[in-house]
């Protein structure tokens, strides 16, 4: 589980730094404000839930199932909330409005499994002996 986490991490960190600057300046001109409102959004996100990862890798070797659930919930996260706001500041430029209605729903179901990891990250610790 450890090696899985730090993996993880090391690629979404990667994607992070790589997204941040594909948005600062190669969609420089693509996006609106609000599109690289958006944009910035989804890559801080990825990179707080990067850092939760590598963080949860620290505790792998418990055999935690509230740990294991927790990065699960963080990776799964970044995928569906980041990768939707993602593709939600592009909509305009990929001319995927029609598609965005579905991307909207998206977003919260990530954010709620980032609250779900933090929630699980919780309960481990509290019953740590």
């Amino acid at each position: 589980m450890n090696k899985r986490i730090i993996i993880s991490a090391a690629v979404f960190g990667a994607l992070a730094v790589v997204l941040g600057a594909f948005g600062a300046h190669a969609l420089k001109g693509v996006l609106t404000s609000y599109g690289a409102e958006i944009w910035n959004k989804a890559v801080q996100y990825q990179f707080y839930h990067t850092l939760a990862l590598l963080f949860l890798s620290t505790f792998a070797r418990y055999k935690n199932n509230l740990i294991n659930f927790s990065s699960y919930c963080f990776t799964l996260g970044i995928v569906l909330f980041s990768g939707s706001l993602y593709l939600l500041a592009l909509r305009d430029f990929l001319n995927i409005n029609s598609f965005a209605g579905i991307l909207g729903p998206i977003t919260p179901i990530g954010g709620l499994l980032f609250i779900l990891g933090w929630g699980a990250l919780l309960f481990a610790a509290i019953r740590d002996k």
